[in-house]
């Protein structure tokens, strides 16, 4: 997040009198909030941009509290890219390139020791990546995905 995005978040928020939310500038390896504080941990598209993925799981985990939920909508491997797609400036930065296989994905989260670990691919969401680079068929190697996990109370 920028500053001019955190500026736009909290204005909407007062906008619609939400009161129960918080905006804070930081990074998904290292969040900037104590350990065991926070409810939920909500993800929209973000993670496959990162390169340590496992480090934003493990700092996740940190975060929550005990029964606290991950609830992330991203984007995920379904094939191996061809090494022509992999190496496009375009697509590293277009959120093609950085998705991790489902399978990873769940293995990071056991190792940080999330339990209830589900990660659904979306395979209607082939038509929408389609569009994000017309004609090169990455709709083939990435699909939508929801993840969800739990840490347990233990």
């Amino acid at each position: 997040m920028t500053h001019e995005m955190l500026a736009k978040a909290r204005e909407n928020a007062a906008k619609i009198g939400a009161g129960n939310v918080e905006f804070r500038l930081g990074e998904l390896e290292h969040l900037p909030i104590a350990d065991n504080t926070a409810d939920v941990i909500l993800s929209n598209c973000v993670i496959n941009l990162v390169p340590d993925k496992a480090q934003v799981f493990r700092e996740a985990f940190r975060a929550l509290k005990p029964g606290g939920r991950l609830a992330i909508s991203d984007v995920v491997n379904t094939a191996p890219l061809s090494p022509e797609l992999a190496a496009d400036k375009e697509l590293i930065c277009g959120c093609v390139v950085g998705a991790a296989p489902a399978r990873q994905i769940e293995g990071w989260l056991a190792e940080a020791g999330f339990a209830d670990i589900r990660v659904a691919v979306k395979p209607e969401s082939r038509e929408l990546i389609a569009t994000w680079a017309p004609g090169r068929g990455v709709e083939n190697y990435v699909a939508s995905a929801i993840i969800e996990a739990r840490k347990p109370t233990r």
